[in-house]
């Protein structure tokens, strides 16, 4: 009887670990979404960053946001899949300090320039809202995948507006509505019943 209880209780604790260290890959690897998107942000304030430089990361970042949700999808993370989405971060941030150290410059007063860094700077906002979330428990692993999912759709919207290096008012009330809605969704699911086992 003492074994079998043993058994459980060592069970038990293999579990609690395996959730606390799927949490921590999660919240790791939006935290690192953080850091870019301010990069990003900082690099179209400083005219280091064109729009349409801004843009062409937004849409890698979009890619990196889906392969967090598709990881998230069964309400964990592996290290394998956090080895795989650190390697897309990777290869991001290197393309961010490559664009950001090239030839081109932008101008950061230009109102196209202005959108644009208010748009990346309210993505920034909002993972980081997703990853206190992770972090204190009131997101779910897989309510973090959805609010990833629909992180990725808002960097698309602002990837494909920046396409050819201007960002339109129309284009960037298309890009806040956007933003309004998953503000909204990160709100919501951060305050339901549901808590990170």
């Amino acid at each position: 009887m003492r074994n079998r209880l043993t058994a459980i209780a060592g069970g038990l604790a293999a579990c609690v670990l395996a959730t606390a260290a799927s949490a921590q890959n999660t919240a790791d690897v939006v935290q690192r979404d953080v850091n870019q998107q301010n990069r990003i942000e900082q690099g179209l304030k400083s005219g280091e960053l064109t729009t349409k430089e801004a843009g062409k990361l937004e849409r890698e970042e979009s890619h990196i946001d889906k392969m967090e949700s598709n990881a998230l999808k069964d309400g964990k993370m592996t290290n394998a899949e956090k080895s795989r989405i650190e390697r897309a971060e990777n290869q991001a941030s290197k393309d961010i300090y490559r664009e950001k150290h090239d030839a081109q410059t932008g101008d950061p007063n230009s109102a196209s320039s202005k959108r644009m860094q208010a748009d990346v700077q309210r993505n920034a906002n909002q993972e980081q809202r997703i990853e206190n979330g992770i972090r204190n428990g009131s997101l779910t692993n897989r309510e973090a995948g959805n609010l990833e999912r629909g992180q990725a759709r808002v960097d698309r919207k602002e990837g494909n507006a920046a396409a050819n290096g201007h960002v339109g008012a129309g284009e960037q009330r298309n890009i806040q509505a956007a933003e309004n809605h998953q503000s909204k969704r990160i709100h919501r699911e951060k305050h339901n019943d549901r808590k990170r086992d």
